[in-house]
């Protein structure tokens, strides 16, 4: 039986591979089509990522405070730290950046200097009301003094909110609407609308605006992500490529090594978009994974390929000897490989499982 599962079984699997050697390229071909069509189901995770169980006390904790009171990470604040702020150019430059961004249908609301009431006391009748701070849309250097004196002096609600006594920091408050927070809308308005704009602001009047946030910072994750794919597949890539070419001096065999990772990777996107996951953190390295899993593969086999061809110069039987003594070994490392990845899936994460049953496959 040993005997058997060790030369006979694989001498036919060789056998029936090369007789069918036309119809399985036709297979993968077709594979890879299919797959490739449909990377148009792959998303980008615009969430955090939670390695926590969805049954996980915490996780329940926090989905019931979402429901009672809706989704937190809605607020992307802009800081400035510069006293030249206070000059009447720059001020209204400031107060413009707020209105401006007030405007687009993704923002809620914003909390800034120019959207400031203060309460001011009337008489006949005597009275309390809420009055707009900024009363001169276009004012002159003392009056900008004066409100910044008064914003800092006079008005100590709004510290933390608007300003920072401590390190004279003036702030504004953007609030997105809620419902875009977790969308590719959230990202669209960040990297195409809100960024651009600061970049502006920054350029025309010489000042370093801070930016932070829920938003912004998922927002710069996810883009990373997306970045570092390409950065890290053609890094991948290259570096095997070059040990492979040093190791065997061919750029026929480095080409085939190369064509045949590539398809490993294409398929790892097509199973991604097929079963509809997201991209996220660990679903991304899977390509890099993949390319340095099967290069070793692809030394093995044809080195062993070479070997059989100086012996006897015959391709076949080259070919089923390759598969006969080492397609055995690297079949069994291989599925050792998939189902170390394949525990991943019996853990109570979907982020895990996911990643364990894209790997695996």
């Amino acid at each position: 039986m040993s005997k058997f599962l060790s030369f006979e079984f694989w001498n036919t699997v060789a056998r029936t591979i090369l007789r069918n050697r036309i119809l399985i390229l036709i297979l993968i071909v077709a594979c890879t089509v299919f797959l490739a069509s449909q990377w148009k189901n792959m998303r980008f995770s615009y969430t955090e990522a939670n390695l926590l169980p969805d049954d996980d006390e915490i996780n329940l904790q926090y989905q019931e405070f979402l429901d009672k009171f809706g989704e937190e990470g809605n607020l992307i604040v802009m800081a400035v730290n510069d006293p030249s702020l206070f000059t009447p150019e720059k001020f209204r430059a400031w107060n413009e950046l707020s209105q401006k961004l007030k405007s687009y249908p993704e923002v809620d609301f914003t909390v800034s200097i120019a959207d400031l009431q203060k309460l001011e006391k009337f008489e006949d009748p005597g009275r309390f009301e809420m009055v707009p701070f900024i009363t001169e849309p276009n004012p002159d250097s003392l009056e900008v003094t004066g409100y910044k004196k008064e914003l800092f002096e006079r008005l100590p609600f709004y510290e933390g909110l608007v300003y920072s006594k401590h390190s004279n920091t003036v702030q504004s408050a953007v609030y997105l609407k809620k419902d875009i927070v977790n969308t590719e809308i959230r990202r669209d308005f960040v990297v195409e609308e809100l960024i651009p704009l600061i970049e502006k602001f920054e350029k025309e009047n010489d000042l370093n605006v801070y930016v932070s946030g829920m938003p912004y910072i998922r927002t710069l994750n996810s883009q990373n992500i997306i970045d570092e794919i390409g950065l890290f597949i053609g890094a991948a890539l290259l570096v095997t490529s070059l040990i492979f070419f040093f190791f065997f001096r061919s750029f026929r065999a480095t080409l085939i090594s190369m064509v045949t990772v590539i398809i490993g990777v294409m398929w790892a996107f097509g199973v991604l978009g097929l079963l509809h996951y997201e991209i996220t953190v660990l679903t991304a390295i899977i390509p890099p994974l993949i390319i340095v899993i099967g290069i070793p593969n692809c030394i093995f086999l044809i080195n062993k390929y070479q070997q059989e061809i100086k012996k006897h110069g015959n391709q076949a039987k080259s070919l089923q000897r390759v598969i006969t003594k080492v397609g055995n070994a690297t079949l069994m490392t291989n599925l050792t490989t998939a189902s170390g990845f394949a525990t991943f899936i019996l853990t109570e994460s979907t982020l895990l499982k996911e990643f364990g049953i894209v790997a695996s496959i």
